[in-house]
């Protein structure tokens, strides 16, 4: 380990590939194509340090994934000692150093961050990371380890995992010996914590039918065969599918969550019949959805809508059942979330509903605000937080009969089942696997909660998507003016109507999204809507493109 030094810095600065490319660190960190990310990573480590120093030498973790986009891509993100994401102030010290084209610029911007944050350069820098099965990972790990070597942090390679394994890794370092202990850093002590708790979840229960899991093609394919070594399969039975990791372009292509979700239909290599049971995972194997066929072979999602519906009402009744009513329970959505689905939390399970900005850095600083926040996106990313007063409640209160005893110990096994950090395919799917078994439930079973409205999300091209601005957590829409007037009456006008407009966070075009009470008026109301956005925006080609 070498000492942090500015002229190092300067000296070993990856040049940017492409002058005119500009980078911008947002909620999935810096993601791109894969070419134009050596520079990236550089910095990227020398940022890591620098937080670590700000932070007092607490280990601050670096995953190189791009999750559920092409194999082509790849992205970087920073993780914060509890596992959470960067703090937000962060990201534009990210982004100003990742544009900086010498090392001159380089070092000015690192001086302007050690300078604001009034961080000791000669406070030890803990900086841990890991990347997912992208062709392009072990080059880039070569440029973030230079960056890590001139900021002389202290930096340990975990090698292939999976983007949540990451976060736990982290958490787990930083509370190593105190109270709050999350548990063992290894993806042994991961894999022992999880198969443990979901043990005791659904001890004295039958098991269930066997459950596909469509890796993507991606790190979680490798990891789950590791993790059910560690459960029977009389307790969970799992049929591992589209497994192939080494195979070039083979990476979400037409497999995974993402691809499910917005195709609504499972993958092309799945052999799906009625009764049988599916979920798939997306490429880093932070995102889960489930699916099935009825019995006219219909293809039914279970998105992460539909996770959060079966996670509030199981925990509020384990709640209720432990007999401790302080302890609240509360779900935060977003926009996107079908109107089904809220109005079944609101009116049918009586929980408090949160709608947030879309972005998990959004949702997850919603959800601490209850003793219990629930939070999913409707891509399936999501997990459940416990504040430390419900995890003292939980693990204090005296049982005074036996079924307060097992709710107790439900819940208690729930707070080391979840991983708590972040969404996590693998943790998510033992929280849904618990509940189903506990009812006894099939897919068909749990889908009969509510029926999800019909809903499309269209794409506008347009010439500058900056001149479109929310409110309401962006399901309003301020300017360009009269716009929202527009929306509102093409709306009024469809049962069950709703639509909402937001800008693209990494392309110049509109997301528009709609659902009503049919599927032909769901498609009607989103091209009209989306035909609104076209006229405003000084649209580009030739019609609104639906996705």
């Amino acid at each position: 380990m070498s000492a942090f030094s500015l002229e190092s810095i300067k000296n070993n600065i990856v040049p940017h590939k492409y002058e005119d490319f500009v980078y911008a660190y947002g909620t999935a960190g810096f993601r791109s194509k894969a070419e134009v990310l050596d520079s990236v990573m550089y910095i990227v480590g020398i940022l890591a340090a620098l937080r670590s120093k700000k932070l007092n030498g607490a280990t601050i973790g670096v995953m190189i994934t791009a999750s559920h986009n092409p194999e082509e891509d790849n992205g970087v993100k920073l993780v914060d000692p509890r596992g959470e994401m960067l703090e937000q102030s962060w990201e534009g010290y990210a982004t100003k150093m990742a544009n900086a084209k010498d090392g001159e610029s380089l070092v000015q911007a690192v001086n302007e961050i050690i300078s604001a944050q009034k961080i000791n350069i000669e406070t030890p820098a803990s900086v841990i990371y890991g990347h997912d099965t992208r062709p392009s990972c072990p080059d880039l790990v070569k440029h973030l380890e230079s960056g890590l070597q001139v900021s002389g942090a202290q930096a340990k390679n975990y090698g292939v995992l999976t983007t949540p394994m990451l976060h736990y890794l982290v958490r787990c370092l930083n509370t190593a010996g105190t109270s709050d202990a999350y548990g063992e850093p290894s993806a042994e002590g991961y894999y022992k914590k999880l198969s443990d708790a979901y043990k005791t979840a659904v001890k004295g229960y039958a098991r269930l039918s066997p459950l596909t899991v469509d890796c993507a093609n991606g790190v979680g394919a490798i990891k789950l065969r590791e993790f059910i070594q560690h459960i029977p399969e009389e307790i969970l039975a799992t049929n591992v599918i589209n497994d192939q990791t080494t195979t070039l372009g083979a990476l979400n292509k037409n497999c995974g969550a993402d691809y499910v979700k917005t195709n609504q239909r499972a993958p092309p290599t799945a052999t799906i019949a009625p009764g049988d049971r599916f979920c798939s995972y997306d490429g880093d194997a932070d995102r889960i959805v489930y699916y099935y066929v009825d019995k006219d072979n219909v293809f039914r999602l279970l998105d992460g809508d539909k996770i959060a519906g079966l996670a509030a009402m199981f925990i509020m009744e384990l709640v209720n059942d432990a007999g401790i009513d302080s302890v609240k329970v509360g779900v935060v959505q977003t926009a996107y979330a079908n109107g089904s689905s809220t109005r079944y939390l609101e009116k049918v399970l009586k929980v408090p509903v949160s709608c947030v900005a879309t972005g998990v850095k959004h949702l997850h600083h919603e959800a601490e605000k209850y003793d219990i926040g629930v939070y999913f996106e409707a891509n399936g990313h999501g997990t459940v937080l416990f504040s430390p007063a419900a995890l003292n409640t939980i693990k204090t209160t005296e049982a005074k009969t036996p079924a307060q005893n097992r709710a107790l110990q439900q819940l208690s096994a729930l707070t080391e089942l979840i991983n708590q950090t972040v969404g996590d395919a693998i943790s998510d799917m033992l929280l849904v696997e618990t509940i189903l078994t506990n009812r006894q439930w099939s897919l068909d079973a749990w889908d009969q909660a509510y029926t999800d409205l019909p809903n499309r999300l269209v794409k506008v091209v347009v010439a500058d998507r900056t001149i479109f601005k929310t409110t309401n957590a962006e399901r309003q829409v301020v300017e360009p003016a009269g716009l929202q007037a527009e929306i509102d009456a093409i709306v009024a006008k469809y049962s069950n109507g709703r639509s909402f407009v937001r800008a693209s966070g990494t392309e110049d075009a509109v997301r528009v999204y709609a659902e009503a009470a049919s599927r032909a008026e769901t498609d009607e109301l989103a091209y009209k809507v989306a035909q609104a956005v076209y006229d405003r925006g000084s649209g580009v080609g030739s019609r609104p493109l639906l996705q």
